[in-house]
């Protein structure tokens, strides 16, 4: 009897696995010829992308309103550089893309391993039902569809230990592709680890939304590092920001890029007001020895341009090696800092041989002096300072491009002197810049995408 019930036993394992589709099976999905099941299109049933298997992105591969799409911890998707792939996950879509640290998920070029570049494949898309600025706005770079709305707590998913590599297309001004682009993107929304590196534009973009983000790290990028627009209203806090000095923007490369648009003067009453603390921008140790041009043409700029009546915050924070630490831009921005709607405290800028100072755009006349402006970035509750780059201690491998360390050393003046910001969602914390005693970079990010095998 027990022989029998073990031959049956036997026979039912087997057929059952005779029913169960392996991975390496032909199936219902079209392949490239490299095996990895291609995405393209509309995605319009919930769909769950699996670690066993590996993807392919070509065109715009749009994630539609009420559809939600999964991607398993592990898993590796890629942009096709032909067709400039591009996943968006459309207004009213989810897209949920939770890895851990030891599985992130990566999103990365097609290419082989050695020839990948900036702007291989499009980027990470998401829109929102979030307010933004704007009446109806489309988004840039032929995606179609419009975002925004009245919903401010609007989920479109969750990001969590994500790599974005060489992603990133400028086909041209105000019609660009980030490496991630976040549309009128509701505070339901989870966004926390995420790696952007190879960036062939801005790395990190906000149009309008409410979406709030913890440690994001913008690397090797080609133009801003951070960019918000049409009235976003979010709170970021550990960002860190880690520049190639032989690379940038045409336009010239910025740490911070804020405005609401031009000219300025927003389509409603909301205005670009995020909150970002605990960021750290590093250009270069000191922008004297930066090239006097890139391979962008251009030149690397400010640690923060704030233009176009923002009333961006920003505390806490250190940017190192930019020409111009902080530019103040128009004269509705430098009313919006006068009026205490716009902060600049506990930041250190470091190595910029134009600490502070203002601008104005053509035709109009200014309000404000540079010295003004300067006076003001030595006077916001005492709480700002320029430090010699010697004088930081930052780590010895802290511009090392492929294996950073950012974590300050010991008696670093970064440890102290963080002032208070009294909001719930801010960690309470001592230190200046992205990096206290803890590295959060570690494990799940890759700072040398270009030589790995995927």
């Amino acid at each position: 009897m027990k022989f029998l019930y073990y031959s049956f036993l036997i026979l039912a394992l087997a057929f059952t696995a005779s029913c169960t589709k392996s991975s390496s099976e032909p199936d219902q999905f079209d392949r490239d010829g490299n095996g990895a099941i291609i995405l393209s299109g509309d995605i319009t049933a919930n769909r769950t992308l699996s670690a066993n298997e590996k993807y392919l992105l070509k065109g715009f591969v749009y994630v539609t309103n009420g559809v939600t799409l999964t991607i398993e911890p592990g898993t590796i998707i890629k942009g096709d550089k032909d067709t400039k792939g591009t996943l968006v996950a459309e207004r009213g879509a989810r897209l949920v893309a939770e890895g851990t640290v030891d599985k992130p998920i990566v999103f990365t070029s097609n290419q082989a391993r050695g020839q990948r570049g900036y702007g291989d494949w499009g980027g990470v898309v998401l829109a929102g039902k979030a307010p933004v600025n704007q009446i109806d706005p489309t988004m840039e770079g032929g995606i179609r569809g419009s975002y925004g709305g009245t919903e401010p707590a609007d989920n479109s998913g969750s990001l969590r230990y994500v790599r974005i590599e060489f992603a990133g297309i400028a086909f041209q001004p105000d019609r660009e592709i980030n490496g991630l682009t976040l549309y009128g993107v509701g505070s339901g929304t989870k966004l926390e680890y995420i790696q952007v590196s190879y960036s062939g534009d801005d790395s990190f973009e906000w149009f309008g939304g409410t979406v709030n983000a913890k440690y994001l790290i913008a690397h090797r990028g080609w133009d801003d590092d951070f960019d918000t627009d049409f009235g976003f209203v979010g709170k970021v806090q550990f960002g860190v920001a880690l520049r190639d000095p032989n690379y940038s923007d045409v336009s010239v490369s910025n740490g911070f890029e804020s405005d609401n648009f031009n000219p300025g003067t927003p389509a409603t009453a909301l205005f670009t007001m995020p909150t970002f603390a605990n960021i750290s921008c590093f250009a270069a140790a000191d922008a004297v020895n930066l090239p006097a041009t890139t391979l962008g043409s251009g030149l690397f700029g400010r640690g923060m341009h704030l233009r176009r009546n923002t009333k961006l915050d920003v505390y806490n924070s250190v940017f190192t090696g930019f020409p111009e630490g902080l530019r103040l831009d128009g004269n509705a921005t430098w009313a919006n800092a006068q009026a205490n709607d716009l902060f600049v405290k506990g930041v250190v800028i470091s190595g910029s041989p134009t600490v502070a100072r203002g601008a104005n755009p053509s035709g109009e006349t200014p309000t404000f002096s540079n010295t003004d402006v300067l006076n003001w970035y030595n006077n916001v509750a005492n709480s700002n300072t320029s430090i010699m780059p010697a004088n930081l201690l930052l780590n010895t491998n802290n511009f090392n491009l492929t294996n950073p360390n950012f974590l300050p050393q010991a008696s670093s003046p970064l440890l102290s002197g963080a002032v208070a910001i009294g909001d719930s969602f801010f960690e309470n914390v001592s230190f200046r810049g992205a990096f206290g005693t803890t590295n959060w970079a570690a494990t799940w990010t890759n700072f040398d995408p270009q030589n790995t095998t995927y």
